[in-house]
């Protein structure tokens, strides 16, 4: 008898490891990429929020800090005087040490309530955290030649903001432990950042001797960019001193920013 062989049976395939196929990777790169974007994006709202929020706290108090050491200091009534008189040739107070306290800016353009300390010096932990910095080698306030300021227009209490709102004509107001200076502002420049000669004893003008007394102020342009500098020049118009009180159209704001409204 012929022994019958077994039938064949289905072939099997052999069992492997799983191994993902190229779709899957792909799905694996894509969901890696999005958190990572994700991150970096959650990441740049929190700086985004610091450098347009947090720094201006900061600044904020800081300045206030200085506004209240200065007027701590500060001797003089806080009351206009009784009538407009000519003081003569304005005191000019000799520059104090770097990050020392110069005095206050008041512009009334940049609102009702606008006060910034101006600080001797122009170094990051001036500017960032102080108000106004003073170009150290430009002369002082009332003094012929050039008191030039920098500040920022954005970020760290963005003090110069609105410096582009000027027109000419307005008024804008520094006060020492002197007395108050009044400048009124002519024009602004766009210019590059290695535009220096605008802090000449003349702006612009090398070599000039000075008769007059100018304010420059400068700060980043655009204001949202710094690939530029945008200049605002203003000259002295006149000064009183701390003796005689403030000026009329800003003694209501003098006396609230020393605390005495």
């Amino acid at each position: 008898m012929t022994q019958q062989q077994p039938e064949a049976s289905a072939a099997v395939p052999a069992t492997s490891p799983h191994r993902p196929g190229a779709g899957g990777a792909a799905r694996k790169t894509v969901q890696v990429t999005g958190e990572l974007l994700l991150t970096a994006g959650a990441v740049l709202l929190l700086f985004v929020a610091w450098e347009l929020w947090w720094t201006h706290v900061e600044a904020d108090a800081s300045q206030a800090k200085a506004i209240d050491g200065f007027a701590s200091e500060f001797t003089g009534p806080l009351t206009p005087p009784a009538e407009q008189t000519d003081h003569g040739k304005p005191a000019v107070s000799a520059a104090p040490g770097y990050g020392e306290t110069i005095g206050i800016m008041y512009v009334p353009r940049f609102g009702a309530d606008y006060s910034r300390p101006i600080v001797q010096g122009t170094g990051p932990d001036v500017l960032d955290s102080l108000g106004l910095g003073h170009y150290e080698g430009t002369g002082m306030p009332g003094a012929a030649g050039n008191f030039a300021v920098a500040g920022h227009r954005q970020t760290h209490g963005a003090v110069l903001d609105s410096i582009h709102q000027l027109v000419p004509g307005d008024r804008i107001y520094v006060q020492t432990k002197a007395g108050y200076y009044t400048y009124v502002y002519r024009n602004n420049q766009i210019v590059l950042p290695s535009r220096t000669d605008v802090l000449l004893p003349v702006p612009t003008k090398a070599g000039a001797p000075p008769r007059d007394s100018y304010l420059t102020m400068t700060s980043c342009n655009p204001r949202f960019g710094s690939e530029e500098r945008i200049v605002a020049y203003s000259l002295l118009d006149s000064w009183q001193p701390a003796s005689a009180g403030p000026p009329s159209d800003i003694a209501a704001l003098v006396a609230m920013t020393h605390g005495k409204a």
